[in-house]
């Protein structure tokens, strides 16, 4: 597997994208005037406990006040509670915290939509090569080291140099699996001392303030993108390119020699065909290379992805035919998944199979295609409907909602009432106020498909309706109404 990361950099946006073998993988768009919260630590103040949904609302600052559930907060009893179980989260909420409570919080999640962000006291700090959790003592590793081997070395090792320390617990992550000693050990170094960093920040810090911000996204994709699979990060910014480079040499010297300049004149996201990549990720409808094609409806409660046939009719029988098309279907929804940025719950309709072997063909193929997936993901059976149903962890919001904006005239729906109804809607109006007002005349203002039609098809009926009244209707064209906008002026 051969990748490399493109950093398109400008003074008012950052985005990087993950190319393998050549084709998008992943894109990540960071802008200056509202960059993304999750990592941040902010000293909080507690602004309202709801026993009912064992949660929270923390002031961080923010336009809307974070939320905080129980099974995110460290069992540990507010001033004058009994003491807690030793479950996670299993202690009610009022017992956690109490309004009015100052209490060190991080971001898991963006705000979504209408909804604010989601925080934790389980404070996680990231590095090269390691996560430090300041409030555990457990030594965990990244499920993608596969060798036993290693795992238990890795293990033994930071589990030894952590207890030499006495500085919280660790993650090992993916990218320590080519690390020796000496770099995990200047890794763990260096979080201790940041932590020790923030903890004193936050001592000194009002309510409402961070106390940790993470990395800008250029350093972030070096920290958390860059494994041994990435032959190349280039950089189109020279300053960020430095900036880069010294981070590197810093913390990540086998990367360093990977990081190059670019200074060509064509735009360095035009070198993958990267800018038609991120149209056409924003549309509904994905085009499979059989002739098949899927449908992506993205809602607030959950994803949908319809799997159609199309043109593809195959060579063989119908029942093969559908499952060719379903198995390029599970490689193309694993690629639109982290190309979109898609979480949260996921349902796929995948064509009807009757064979049970080609179900779980599909469900593999599924799973084996999201394995190079950052985010988590868990998939279910095929159920009785027909359906997949999955999860993927979500923490930014999508690559949708990131560079586009609900549609002004349909408001997001998607769809807008024809001509024909919207001149059906002018006649009951038209009735309406011709019974309540004594008037001379009626002016109808409409979009030119409506009055189009009003003069053409519904030109009868609007004669009978003008003769029924009693009174003229007259129509006035007003190119600026959408389809469905019309005003009747009394006259």
């Amino acid at each position: 597997m051969s990748e490399e990361i493109l950093i398109n950099v400008t003074p008012q946006e950052t985005r990087i994208a993950l190319v393998e073998n050549g084709v998008l993988q992943e894109v990540h768009v960071e802008r200056a005037r509202r960059r993304g919260l999750v990592g941040n630590i902010y000293k909080g103040y507690v602004s309202r406990v709801l026993p009912g949904m064992q949660a929270a609302f923390v002031d961080i600052g923010l336009d809307r006040a974070a939320f905080l559930h129980a099974s995110d907060i460290i069992n540990q009893p507010v001033e004058g509670a009994p003491p807690l179980p030793e479950e996670k989260g299993g202690a009610p909420i009022n017992e956690l915290v109490r309004e009015g409570q100052e209490i060190m919080v991080q971001v898991i999640k963006d705000p979504l939509g209408t909804k604010g962000a989601r925080l934790t006291t389980h404070i996680t700090i990231p590095s090269r090569y390691l996560v430090l959790m300041p409030t555990s003592r457990t030594v965990g590793i990244s499920q993608k080291i596969e060798s036993e081997a290693l795992r238990n070395r890795l293990r033994g090792n930071v589990t030894a140099m952590a207890g030499e320390m006495n500085e919280g617990g660790y993650i090992i992550r993916t990218a320590a699996e080519g690390a020796d000693d000496e770099a995990l050990r200047a890794d763990m170094e260096y979080l201790r001392k940041l932590w020790s960093s923030i903890s004193e920040q936050a001592k000194a810090a009002s309510p409402g303030n961070v106390v940790y911000e993470d990395m800008p996204l250029v350093l972030r994709s070096l920290r958390d993108l860059v494994d041994v699979d990435v032959e190349k990060v280039r950089i189109d910014s020279r300053e960020n390119y430095k900036r880069a480079l010294a981070f590197a040499e810093q913390f990540a010297p086998q990367v360093a020699a990977r990081i190059e300049y670019y200074p060509g004149e064509r735009p360095i996201f035009d070198l993958y065909g990267v800018e038609d990549e991120i149209d056409k990720a924003l549309e509904r409808k994905v085009l499979l290379k059989s002739g098949g094609y899927l449908i992506i409806d993205q809602t607030e409660a959950m994803t949908t992805v319809d799997v159609n046939t199309g043109a593809y009719v195959g060579h063989r029988t119908l029942e093969e035919t559908i499952f060719k098309t379903n198995l390029e279907a599970a490689q193309a929804i694993a690629r639109q998944l982290r190309l979109r940025n898609l979480g949260g719950i996921i349902i796929v309709d995948f064509i009807d199979m009757t064979e049970e072997d080609h179900k779980r063909q599909v469900l593999a193929a599924l799973q084996k295609h999201l394995e190079r997936d950052r985010a988590k993901s868990h998939i279910s059976e095929v159920s009785a409907l027909g359906l997949v149903e999955m999860t993927r962890k979500r923490t930014r919001e999508s690559l949708e909602h990131v560079l586009c904006a609900a549609c002004p005239t349909c408001h997001g729906r998607g769809s807008l009432k024809t001509p024909e109804t919207v001149c059906f809607e002018i006649f009951r109006e038209l009735l309406r106020v011709a019974r309540q007002f004594d008037v001379q005349q009626f002016l109808v203002l409409a979009a030119p498909e409506v009055v189009d039609m009003l003069l053409d098809e519904e030109a009868t009926s609007l004669a009978e309706l003008e003769e029924f009244i009693g009174k003229p209707i007259k129509l006035q064209v007003e190119s600026l109404y959408s389809q469905e906008q019309f005003d009747v002026v009394l006259v």
